[in-house]
């Protein structure tokens, strides 16, 4: 029901449904954070729609109702940022539901993410407060003003909607701004603008197919493929090869020069197992550049459950040493761990290189220590 196929997905809906039974369907589906996917799918898939409980037609119809509402906030921004001449590039679920994949309930998200180049992410946060938007924070970081928020690739912001619910809707300079991840190893936004197509009906733009794909999946990578929102991330992954013309050679060859293989070929390997998203098996074997080791996290992830978003999956140990392993070489770890002295520099607004030993110190304690939201 999750694979973006309306075929497959009529066919194994409407012959499994009574198999499966209703209620294990939505206890499944509502601990996965999918009710709306999934009644999106059944409303079309069976032959009656209206014997089908209520719950599935409200969540869908929830979800949609939501996701129009974040996408006016998200055409608003990027008509008032077009208008000071800074493009807006919607990542992720965002990008998705604007110009991939139209059924809102089918696209359901926590918030609204973006992109904007570095040179223009002061001015987008005074056009931010001037549209209404607050800043806000959820990170376990506790990020108290945009400097600091700067540092860390981005900004979050809330609005209160119409429907009395909270928009929080995510401003980033960094593509993808995981702590695991290098910021060398993440496309640089400004080529990722540069290479960016628009969206029919906003000004709001979307990455090229390949820097989409390669997006969501060092998202995916960054989330270590099971916390939460979980599983629906692969879905953004399934969405983007079924619907949008891949040119898998220019994508292998990003993945490569970014030296991301290990966490590309996860990202990819999961959903064509599970949702038989349609990947090229020649490029499966060109990013598989570490069987064993692929094998071993395959495994790994498998035993911590691909399921249940909101259960610990890891012990501290056992998530260090997974995210360790998502690097193509050991040198690539070193690196993580401890960056040049200019990324460190700029990063924690150090003012003095002498304490430069200090600050390696405060960033393997964070990275020991300090759990990420997302």
């Amino acid at each position: 029901m999750l694979a973006a196929d309306a075929a497959q997905q009529r066919t194994i809906s409407a012959a499994s449904y009574a198999t499966v039974g209703d209620s294990a369907l939505w206890i499944f589906a509502e601990r996965e954070g999918c009710t709306s996917i999934v009644g999106s799918v059944l409303l079309a898939a069976v032959d009656n729609p209206a014997v089908l409980p209520s719950r599935w037609t409200e969540s869908a119809k929830k979800v949609a109702e939501q996701l129009r509402l974040y996408l006016e906030q998200l055409d608003r921004v990027a008509a008032a940022f077009a208008q000071e001449g800074i493009p807006l590039v919607a990542l992720k679920n965002s990008g998705i539901a604007r110009g991939v994949y139209r059924d809102l309930a089918g696209c359901p998200m926590g918030d609204v993410d973006t992109l904007v180049a570095p040179q223009h992410f002061r001015r987008a946060h005074e056009l931010m407060k001037q549209l209404g938007f607050e800043l806000g924070d959820r990170s376990p970081f506790e990020m108290t003003d945009i400097e600091e928020a700067e540092r860390h690739g981005g900004a979050e912001y809330t609005l209160a909607l119409a429907d009395g619910s909270t928009l929080w809707f995510e401003l980033q300079w960094r593509p993808v701004a995981g702590r695991w991840i290098r910021a060398d190893q993440e496309p640089p936004a400004d080529e990722l603008i540069a290479r960016s197509v628009p969206i029919a009906g906003t000004a709001a733009r979307l990455l090229a197919p390949e820097d989409n794909l390669l997006q969501v999946c060092l998202h995916t990578a960054k989330h270590s493929y099971v916390r939460a929102p979980g599983f629906r991330l692969h879905t953004d992954v399934d969405r983007i090869v079924r619907h949008c013309a891949i040119d898998w050679d220019v994508f292998c060859v990003r993945v490569e020069h970014l030296k991301v293989r290990t966490a590309v070929f996860l990202s990819l390997e999961i959903p064509a197992s599970l949702l038989a998203t349609p990947i090229p098996r020649e490029v499966m074997d060109r990013l598989n550049h570490a069987p064993a080791k692929h094998r071993l996290m395959l495994r790994w992830l498998a035993r911590v459950g691909l399921f249940g978003p909101e259960a610990r999956k890891w012990s501290k140990l056992g998530y260090i040493g997974f995210n360790l392993l998502l690097y193509d070489t050991w040198g690539g770890v070193v690196r993580a761990v401890f960056p040049e002295s200019d990324w460190m520099v700029k990063r924690y607004g150090i003012r003095y290189r002498l304490t430069l030993p200090l600050w390696y110190l405060v960033r393997a304690f964070q990275l020991l220590f300090k759990r990420a939201r997302t």
